[in-house]
């Protein structure tokens, strides 16, 4: 009862132009939201972009907010249209799909699943945001409703697709609730959620072949994953190929986004990893951090021109057992400054 009471103060506070009333309002939700707006975009730096739209547009529709929902729930009908719209209008930055240029890359094996415009998600984020007791409808846990791997399947939907099945089956909305947010009839959206469950599983299937389950066979951050991740960092920074490609499930996936190439199997993985990461002169170091709730590891290139390691790639880690499923480079140095890694790391005895 005083948390109602707090809030309807809140509300009637800012109401009259109090923005620090509103701003208590929102705080509490921000970071969830940032999320959400995350998972329908596939990108941190369009779902900050969206994440302030949706609190402005908060701020200024707060006089039509009628108490009928919860205040968390008009948030995030406001912040899933705010994405909506973003996607419609095609305000998004330039995706430019190329390989390497350092390199010449192996004959990929497909094309990728992750679309250009993926970018991974700081767990130092998720430390601050904890998801509300999902509804009675969430089919995804909390774990997996984060992963690299089900943010790139979300990114294989139609919009619509995508906020239907993110409102009803990651945070547990009834369908009659998730019609309300979109403004569609109810048999539109489980229409929608038939189709987009569809494609979701299959990917996330296909994700984790080799762990013989739809969702990933591990329990993240334990003594055997952290054990892996340092087998993997002492591998890279010894350039010891034979002793990375020992770490690698059979049918291991190697992704590098924006390039949409896919690299399937050992033997396709030890080319790239010889042609791109450990061709003559190279030397790293490997700092590691976590992004999707999965490990990962910010890669670091000696200059040969200075004595100083520069940042040079993001690499996110799937784990299952005691091998590793899929690595996804991301190489771009903005990417690892969101993580607080810095762009160069000093020379050590």
């Amino acid at each position: 009862m005083p948390m109602e009471m707090d809030t309807t103060d809140l509300i009637a506070r800012a109401r009259a132009g109090d923005h620090n009333a509103f701003r208590d309002l929102v705080q509490g939700h921000s970071r969830e939201l940032q999320v959400h707006c995350y998972r329908i975009l596939g990108s941190l730096q369009d779902a900050e972009d969206a994440l302030q739209e949706t609190l402005v547009s908060a701020w200024r529709n707060l006089g039509e907010f009628g108490q009928r929902s919860s205040l968390r729930t008009w948030l995030y009908q406001i912040a899933t249209n705010r994405c909506l719209s973003m996607l419609r209008a095609d305000s998004r930055r330039p995706r430019i799909a190329s390989p390497l240029p350092e390199a010449t890359l192996p004959e990929p094996t497909g094309a990728g699943d992750a679309p250009p415009w993926l970018e991974p998600y700081p767990d130092v984020l998720l430390d601050h945001f904890v998801d509300q007791c999902p509804g009675p409808e969430a089919r995804y846990e909390t774990t997996e409703a984060i992963s690299l791997a089900f943010i790139t399947a979300l990114q294989l939907l139609p919009p619509r697709q995508r906020a239907a099945l993110v409102l009803r089956d990651v945070l547990g909305y009834r369908a009659g609730e998730v019609a309300q947010m979109l403004d569609a009839t109810q048999e539109s959206v489980q229409s929608a959620l038939k189709r987009a469950r569809a494609t979701v599983d299959n990917h996330l299937a296909d994700s984790s072949s080799g762990t013989g389950s739809r969702k990933p066979a591990r329990q993240p951050d334990t003594a055997a994953e952290h054990r892996l991740i340092a087998r993997l960092t002492d591998a890279l920074e010894r350039a010891d190929l034979d002793a990375l490609i020992g770490l690698l499930v059979t049918d291991v996936r190697l992704s590098m986004p924006p390039a949409m190439l896919e690299f399937r199997g050992i033997e396709s993985a030890q080319r790239v990893f010889a042609a791109v990461v450990f061709s003559p002169g190279r030397t790293y170091r490997a700092v590691p951090t976590r992004a999707n709730g999965q490990p990962a590891l910010g890669l670091y290139l000696a200059d040969p021109h200075a004595s100083v390691y520069r940042a040079y790639s993001l690499l996110v880690i799937t784990t299952a057992g005691d091998h590793i499923t899929t690595i996804t480079g991301f190489n771009n140095t903005n990417v690892m400054t969101r993580f607080g890694l810095p762009r160069t790391l000093p020379e050590t005895d």
